[in-house]
């Protein structure tokens, strides 16, 4: 298929941003999953990094960078993911959702160029931060964009894409890296880095085939627009689909509300009934990077050389079993996660890799010693090779709880909490909490694991536990309802007490929903349009 510049140039700058791909919009999975390749470029820049750190060409490069100034490279991207998610709270109500990942795309294709080509660790961590704000950008985005458009019954399968896609990313990158390891010279790595730029320019060509947020378009006054995608979306084209004339009034009950409450602002975000959502989608994600998932990704050459693993090529196997299992791990979350509900799988998830930390940090601690690697100081596990192997399979049985729990769910709770007028807002303020605490822990890792060494475990088990009693508490079950059904779920109270709240809590059919409204015509207005 050709595409002019100029047939791209005016769907992007199209203010109507009425064309799309009505097959495309027809299929839920497809329509719900493309923008996840936005995902992946988080994924392809964690192994970006992992994967070379061993790298003697990588080292010669950029001067041999010990720990404060590799975890200073390392942290440069999720600086730059922390200003791009940032910048969301604007963008995405003023670009809309779709043409907010499409400048992402082209963002990350710059990043992705200037760390392909740089020569020092100056122009490394520009290219990292520039690629940084791409992935900002998408994380928080992306998943609102996937939340809007997807039905309520498979909404949190759909969501969860964008934590596979991660692994995804992680998992192709490293073996990109891994094959490229035995090439000479700095192609090693530099080639591994120019691919990151392809999956970007297949998203941003992409998604001008696909349709904007119908609830956007409601909330930006183009009602008939968004009926109509709701009606590609979800009744094949028939805008008198019950789901269809249900989502749509559900939709405009709740714009309406919300216009009628005023103009909006950051302040909302403090508002009763805001402020309980707005602390429990910034604290998840916090707890999803002090879990310390992220850590395993980015360093686990360096964790795997201290439980006794040697040889560069033995390291990089086990690695990428790890990757592998981040894969495999993540099926069953996508698949059933709207079974099984979020609540559940949180508590669970921080509970078990609590437990495997502990164990990790229990077995360093016990069988350790301070020793040397490249001349510099390293907590070992040496002549043990036993401890070695149950320190490798403790840190794979984290991760795999990791995958099959929180890592999908940390994605999908945020992005589904909050109400349409402070939506984009707080998903990216609850997404920039993650690129905060990714910055700090990436930075602080290396120095960490240098000085209390194995009880930097502890440390993240601690999290863990404490994550696990937060989610008991304070976080209800938000699955298989729709977004505006989300909104009576809250209205019960119980913000210390959320096992209270049941699970059918909020589910209407069309009836109630026209009833609320007082409307008793609007649906053969609309069966009459």
């Amino acid at each position: 298929m050709r595409v002019s510049v100029s047939h791209i140039h005016s769907r992007v700058l199209s203010p109507a941003c009425t064309q799309y791909n009505k097959r495309i919009a027809a299929n839920p999975y497809i329509v719900g999953t493309f923008a996840c390749i936005g995902g992946g470029l988080f994924g392809l820049d964690i192994s970006s990094m992992s994967g070379v750190l061993s790298n003697p060409s990588y080292l010669n490069t950029f001067q041999d960078p010990k720990s404060n100034a590799q975890g200073a490279i390392v942290a440069a991207m999720p600086a730059g993911s922390l200003v791009g998610a940032l910048l969301v709270t604007k963008l995405g109500d003023f670009l809309g959702r779709r043409k907010t990942i499409i400048a992402a795309s082209i963002i990350w294709v710059i990043g992705a160029a200037l760390q392909c080509a740089s020569v020092d660790r100056g122009m490394l961590v520009a290219g990292r931060i520039i690629a940084g704000i791409s992935v900002g950008i998408s994380s928080a985005i992306v998943p609102v964009y996937q939340s809007e458009i997807t039905p309520p019954s498979i909404r949190g399968r759909l969501v969860s894409f964008q934590q596979w896609s991660i692994t995804w990313g992680i998992m192709l990158q490293y073996f990109v890296q891994f094959g490229c390891s035995y090439i000479n010279g700095t192609a090693s790595f530099r080639i591994p880095w120019g691919l990151q730029m392809i999956p970007a320019i297949i998203l941003g060509i992409g998604m001008l085939w696909f349709p904007e947020s119908p609830r956007w378009l409601v909330d930006h006054g183009r009602e008939e627009e968004a009926l109509q995608i709701l009606a590609d979306l979800h009744g094949g084209g028939n805008k008198k689909d019950e789901l269809v004339v249900l989502e749509y009034e559900e939709i405009k009950q709740q714009v309406d509300f919300e216009r009628s409450e005023g103009a909006k602002s950051y302040a909302d975000l403090f508002k009763p009934g805001v402020l309980r959502r707005f602390i429990l989608g910034c604290s998840l994600q916090m707890w999803s990077q002090l879990s310390g998932m992220n850590v395993m990704m980015y360093y686990i050459i360096y964790v795997f050389q201290g439980a006794g693993l040697t040889g560069r090529r033995g390291n990089l196997i086990a690695d990428s079993v790890q990757y592998v299992l981040n894969v495999l791990f993540t099926v069953p979350a996508i698949w059933y996660i709207d079974r099984w509900g979020r609540r559940w799988m949180m508590i669970l998830g921080s509970f078990f890799m609590g437990i495997f930390l502990s164990l990790v940090g229990g077995l360093q601690g016990g069988y350790g010693e301070w020793g040397s690697v490249n001349d510099a100081p390293v907590w070992l596990i040496v002549n043990q090779p036993a401890v070695t192997r149950a320190i490798i399979v403790c840190s794979y049985l984290f991760v795999c709880s990791f995958a099959i729990t929180m890592g999908p769910v940390s994605w999908t709770y945020p992005a589904e909490i909050f109400p349409m007028r402070v939506r984009s807002k707080a998903v990216s303020f609850s997404t920039a909490t993650n690129w905060l605490f990714n910055f700090a822990l990436a930075w602080a890792v290396p120095p960490a694991l240098d000085h209390i060494a194995w009880k930097t475990y502890f440390v993240f088990a601690a999290f863990n536990f404490a994550a696990c009693i937060h989610f008991i508490f304070c976080f209800p079950e938000t699955a298989q309802r729709s977004l505006e059904e989300i909104e009576e779920v809250f209205a019960q109270g119980h913000v210390f007490s959320a096992w209270k709240i049941k699970r059918d809590v909020g589910m209407k059919n069309l009836h109630e929903v026209l009833a609320e409204r007082g409307d008793k015509h609007s649906l053969q207005v609309k069966e009459s349009a």
